[in-house]
């Protein structure tokens, strides 16, 4: 491996007066480009998010640059809307030596031999770092083909001043602590009757169900009544399953209490009592709500509370086959502590590094939002979903497109009163037929 020049993190100031690039310039991929990585230089794709995170990664490159006379990183930010299409649309000789990629949609590249496994290309240090949550939603067939600077959690924020007001006096904030579905739905009707808005909870209707947002935030749900939506590469039997039927049926149900929150601000405002989101809004929440925020596990189906998790990741391309140090240097050094303390305190995310997150103020031992570091270090995959286990990572395979499309048509039409049942068997019938035509995505 190259050897790079330890970190000169300067927190107070990174990112400031960087400019964020909202278009895809025109440069071609490493892979066009040979000479360029033989003499050090790659091309790096990411995604332009939220301007504080997209700074803190600009400024993160330009460190690296400096940090040593090797490898040359250019940088290219393409906007999040059109980034995994854009992606999906290069051919793998276009494409840049590193690239980042939502962690969902990393089996498909992997499979679509866009990416290549990075067990011999990164440290085993940067390796043996990894949080659980990081690691699982990275590997795809026994191989690591993705690291993530951070991950994220989803729970249930509660406004404690409301809770009061209904007489909610037991307010979990621990996994063992969470809620039965029975006491939940209690309390949404005491709620409801305290909030200002005259309901409970969001559960994100703005978002849109039929999004990746219904998926990402419905599936714990599923999973907590011991369901889950594929089996051995399966869907029939298994989204349609009498779990999930169940665990659906009830999440409907809550419509009567839930806020369509069209403004995006009710909860903030204090004019709902609750809310289901991720960590990415506590400093949001935070500064609306002061004391009174408390963030508390999601409702227990009878298997144990659930959260998803997995976010963005790291990984390299065929393009840097002949050149991974180069590759493997700058995907480690975004792995160092100093890089993923700088990237988190732009975005408030889960460090996706062991010792990074335990020093982390708000993560760490007596943070705020420690709930979300226990979930992820009990991580598991969906194809094995145990009591013990929270964080659960949405299926990693090649067909998760067809997966989460399918799955997410049938939420929408549910939550707009379509029968429950009829729906999952549909979405089944969409999954077997996509996976039956790309033969299980198997490699041939």
């Amino acid at each position: 491996m190259l050897r790079i020049k330890g970190s000169r993190r300067a927190a107070a100031t990174i990112g400031l007066g960087l400019s964020v690039a909202l278009a895809m310039t025109a440069c071609s991929g490493g892979g066009s480009d040979s000479e360029g990585a033989q003499d050090g230089t790659i091309e790096v794709w990411a995604h332009a998010g939220q301007a504080a995170e997209s700074e803190a990664l600009q400024a993160l490159v330009k460190e690296f640059n400096s940090s040593q006379e090797d490898v040359t990183a250019n940088l290219t930010l393409i906007p999040e809307a059109d980034y995994t299409s854009t992606i999906q649309a290069t051919s793998a000789d276009e494409l840049p030596e590193v690239m980042e990629m939502d962690a969902p949609t990393m089996a498909a590249f992997a499979y679509d031999r866009k990416l290549i496994p990075l067990d011999d290309v990164l440290a085993s240090e940067t390796l043996e770092n990894r949080i659980q949550g990081v690691t699982e939603s990275g590997t795809y067939k026994d191989q690591t083909y993705a690291v993530g600077m951070f991950d994220v959690g989803l729970g249930l924020w509660g406004n404690k001043a409301l809770l009061e007001k209904a007489g909610i006096k037991d307010i979990p904030t621990t996994a063992e602590e969470a809620w039965t579905v029975e006491e939940f739905e209690e309390n949404l009707a005491k709620l409801a009757k305290a909030s200002p808005s005259g309901k409970a909870v969001d559960l994100g209707e703005a978002n849109g169900f039929a999004s990746e947002w219904g998926t990402f935030t419905t599936t714990p749900d599923i999973w907590s009544a011991g369901g889950t939506l594929l089996k051995d590469g399966k869907a029939e039997g298994v989204i349609n399953s009498d779990e999930n039927v169940d665990a659906l049926t009830t999440w409907a149900s809550w419509k009567e209490f839930a806020d369509p929150n069209t403004s995006g601000s009710n909860f903030p405002e204090g004019k709902t009592a609750l809310t289901w989101t991720g960590n990415w809004m506590y400093p949001t929440f935070s500064e609306a709500l002061g004391e009174d925020l408390v963030l508390m596990p999601l409702p227990d189906f009878g298997n144990g509370t659930k959260a998803g998790h997995g976010s963005w990741q790291w990984g390299a391309t065929p393009a840097a086959e002949g050149n991974e140090d180069a590759a493997g240097a700058f995907i480690d050094f975004l792995m160092t502590d100093d890089s993923i303390t700088t990237m988190v305190e732009a975005n408030a995310a889960v460090p996706g590094s062991t010792s990074a997150l335990e020093q982390s103020e708000l993560y760490g031992e007596g943070g705020p939002l420690e709930m979300f570091a226990n979930n992820l270090e009990s991580a598991c995959s969906s194809d094995d979903v145990t009591a013990e286990c929270i964080a659960v990572a949405r299926p990693v395979t090649p067909g998760y497109p067809t997966v989460t499309s399918s799955f997410g048509s049938a939420l929408q039409a549910i939550w707009g009163g379509a029968d429950v049942k009829e729906e999952l068997d549909g979405a089944a019938r969409a999954i077997d037929s996509d996976f039956s035509d790309n033969n299980g995505y198997e490699d041939e």
